[in-house]
């Protein structure tokens, strides 16, 4: 069993005819918990209904409410979610809420030093006090994961280069590396040669690049480990990413080897975007049937 902290946004990802329980953080932390790990999550709600839904959830889930901080003026986050065709999401993401207000506080800082892995994405720092807590957090965190969540218009280059610079392990998606590594003057049209850009720009290790239903590549101490993905029918899109990384990170830290680990969070993420919804209840016997079939 693992010590994992997740940092970041909690919401409500509202669809055109139903709303779920999200925000990247928790859904990593949510996979993170059904593995078997001790996870606690950094984050804000208001003190608003739907605040208080968050925090009954992710309580029954198992994952420590200590850092579940509560905002009296801002509102709880929530997200417009539509879905094309083929399942694959787009999102607005409403402005001023309150898990762009989370506080530096004591119990943050000592569950950060504890912990074996400090998750936390990009998207939490467009806003300034956010931002602030999260910078000091990464530094006394013993291993930094960013999961690279770019959603126009909040994020900058200088703040991803940041994160990118103090992170031990990457997570991007192909379009999201192709942008950055633009952004930081290298084009060019191989995914290989884009993450060894990143790798030497951050001088990060570890850097693994999703590519939907084509699986994903994972780059570890200079050699590169493939999956090209499993087929399903989507059904949306929606924290498959997510679960991918909780699937990946929890193997990794376990001493699971890279090859293994990758196969196991491609299969994972493609099961989650077979079901609806971002936190799908998944059992071992399951994913490993799937992954032989």
């Amino acid at each position: 069993m693992k010590n994992i902290v997740c940092f970041g946004e909690v919401l409500w990802d509202v669809f055109p005819t139903h709303k779920k329980i999200g925000g990247a953080p928790l859904n990593v932390a949510l996979r993170l918990q059904s593995f078997g790990n001790k996870v606690s999550i950094i984050t804000r709600i208001g003190d608003d209904t739907k605040g208080a839904e968050i925090a009954d959830f992710i309580k029954a889930h198992g994952v420590n409410t200590e850092n579940v901080q509560v905002d009296d003026v801002l509102e709880t986050g929530a997200v417009d979610v539509v879905l094309d065709d083929t399942g694959s999401a787009s999102y607005t993401i409403n402005a001023n809420r309150a898990w762009d207000n989370i506080q530096l506080t004591e119990t943050a800082i000592a569950k950060t030093k504890q912990a074996d892995a400090f998750i936390f994405g990009s998207l939490v720092a467009r806003d300034l006090t956010s931002r602030a807590t999260l910078y000091a957090l990464l530094d006394v965190a013993k291993y930094k994961v960013l999961d690279t969540n770019l959603r126009a218009p909040h994020y900058t280059t200088e703040v991803l280069s940041h994160l990118m610079s103090v992170a031990d392990f990457l997570k991007f998606n192909d379009d999201e590396i192709f942008e950055i590594s633009k952004a930081l003057g290298f084009e060019s049209t191989s995914l290989e040669d884009n993450i060894v850009f990143i790798s030497k720009h951050t001088n990060t290790k570890s850097i693994c690049v999703t590519k939907g239903s084509q699986g994903a590549i994972y780059y570890q101490d200079d050699t590169f480990f493939y999956n090209e993905g499993y087929k399903v029918e989507v059904v949306d899109t929606v924290g498959a990413g997510d679960s991918f990384l909780g699937s990946l990170i929890t193997k990794l830290l376990k001493g699971t080897p890279p090859q293994e680990a990758i196969d196991y969070a491609c299969a994972v993420g493609a099961l989650v975007a077979s079901h609806e919804g971002a936190n799908p209840k998944l059992n071992e016997a399951d994913i490993r049937a799937f992954i032989n079939s």
